[in-house]
Parts: C-alpha cells; sequence; structure tokens
C-alpha cells in the first residue's frame, strides 16, 4: 500500500465520520448533515427516502432559497438559467419545483448522493462568480425589469460630452420633456460615484442644447446583497442624480422617477 493510498482512506475515514444521518420517523425522511460546505460556510444537507423501491435524494429547497437569500434570482436572467440548466444536466439532477431531486437505487446511491451534493456545490457557486460576471447579470435584471415597466429604452448609449469625451450608459429613456440616462451598480464605491457623475455632468448640457430637454441621471443599484454606503448614496442625491435602490424598484417612487413623459 503506498501512501497515497493511506491518505486517501484518511478522507474516507474523515468524510464518514463527519457524515451524520437521522431518519424522522414521521414522515420517513432522513436528514443526512455532511462535512462539505455551502453558500454560507454551513454544512450541505441532504434529505433521503425509501419510495417505491427507489430512494430519493432531495434538497428540500434550500439550494435556490439560499441563493434568493443572496441575493440572485435565476429565473430573471437567461444566462444564469442556462448554467443551471447545465449544472442539473451534468449531474442528473431534477428540479421539481423548488427541490433539487435525484433517485438512486442500492447498488448507486453514493454515485447518486455525491451528484447531488456536487449540484448543489456548484450551483451555490453562482452567487460568487467573478464580479464582472455578476455585474453583467445585474444589469441584465435591470433590463428585464424596464421591459416589464413597458419603458422604451435604447442600449449602450453613448454620448459625448462638452470636453469631447465620449461616455456609455447602459440605458436611455428618451421622453416629450425630457431624457434620461441609466447606470445599473451591482456594488457601489467611490471611483463608481464619480465616474458617473462626471459623465453625467459632461453630456448634459450639450444634450439639453441638442435636445432642449432636460437630462436626468439615474444610478440603479443593487443593495440585496450588500448596504451601499449612506455617503455615497448622499453624494449622488447631492448633485441631483435620482437613486433607486434594487429592493425598493416596484415603489410608485421608483417607477414615477423612469417616466420621461
Amino acid at each position: 500500500m503506498s501512501w497515497l493510498d493511506d491518505k486517501l482512506n484518511e478522507y474516507f475515514a474523515w468524510m464518514r465520520d463527519n457524515t451524520i444521518a437521522k431518519e424522522d420517523p414521521l414522515t420517513g425522511w432522513s436528514v443526512i448533515s455532511t462535512p462539505f460546505t455551502g453558500l454560507f460556510n454551513d454544512n450541505i444537507q441532504i434529505y433521503a427516502k425509501r419510495e417505491n423501491g427507489e430512494i430519493v435524494l432531495s434538497d428540500d429547497g434550500e439550494t435556490l432559497e439560499n441563493l434568493s437569500l443572496a441575493g440572485l434570482d435565476i429565473s430573471r436572467s437567461q444566462q444564469r438559467k442556462q448554467y443551471f440548466d447545465l449544472i442539473l444536466h451534468n449531474y442528473g439532477v431534477i428540479l421539481n419545483g423548488v427541490e433539487l431531486t435525484i433517485k438512486a437505487r442500492e447498488n448507486d446511491f453514493p454515485r447518486q448522493k455525491h451528484n447531488l451534493i456536487s449540484a448543489i456545490a456548484e450551483i451555490g457557486d453562482m452567487s460568487v462568480m467573478a464580479k464582472h460576471t455578476v455585474a453583467s447579470m445585474f444589469k441584465e435584471d435591470v433590463q428585464n425589469y424596464l421591459d416589464e415597466q413597458n419603458i422604451i429604452y435604447t442600449p449602450q448609449f453613448i454620448a459625448k460630452g462638452s470636453t469631447g469625451l465620449e461616455f456609455m450608459f447602459d440605458f436611455q429613456i428618451a421622453g416629450k420633456e425630457k431624457e434620461i440616462v441609466i447606470k445599473p451598480f451591482n456594488m457601489l464605491t467611490q471611483g463608481m460615484v464619480e465616474r458617473f457623475l462626471f459623465g453625467w455632468d459632461d453630456i448634459r448640457t450639450v444634450r439639453e442644447k441638442q435636445s432642449q430637454k432636460k437630462l436626468e441621471g439615474i444610478a440603479i443599484i443593487n443593495d440585496t446583497s450588500t448596504d451601499p454606503k449612506p455617503e455615497l448614496i448622499g453624494a449622488l442625491e447631492s448633485k441631483r442624480a435620482n437613486v433607486i435602490l434594487w429592493s425598493q424598484r416596484h415603489t410608485s417612487l421608483s417607477q414615477q422617477k423612469l417616466k420621461a413623459s
């Protein structure tokens, strides 16, 4: 036996010693607590029950619930949904309502249990994707939100300012009385605030002269995962930029800010 065999045996022993199963005699379901960590650094738990000659394994809906608590809504993004479906397909896991489930026979229970745990862990990793990917997904969420409000907009709007520099805003709404440029912020930093305010202020004089309409700027800020600093919100508002917090996007005040007519 090589040293690696010894280490593998130690690993299997560690996994066995740190896997705890407890059955509920009233429901027939057993909860299995594993040594693998989930989205919030807690132990991943799965549930097992014998049913019609098979073993049904489920996450009891906890994976999607945890993603929602982390501010990630899979249903609002086609890109996100495709990635989610790919994970399920790769591990043979089925989405049953909000539960991740998989069925096992007696002889493949270990493999199917491993597949469900792997799927849960990989789906949880969606919440900690690279920041630019998450930011792109939030931009898509904002676009879906504008579509839900039946707002006509121009995406990737570019305008030249008084300095001769060109600035890009993710969305532009052109109404009869005013024009609105929108920038989504998945997170808010001082540098982001400064760049947004500078760009909006630089194009404002030029755009208002060209269109003979007031130009407003809106920052839509994701406050569901982290709270934006009050001083940064204050800086935006002090320059008369409108702010829409994502958690308040469905309020009448937020929707009123998007009206350009």
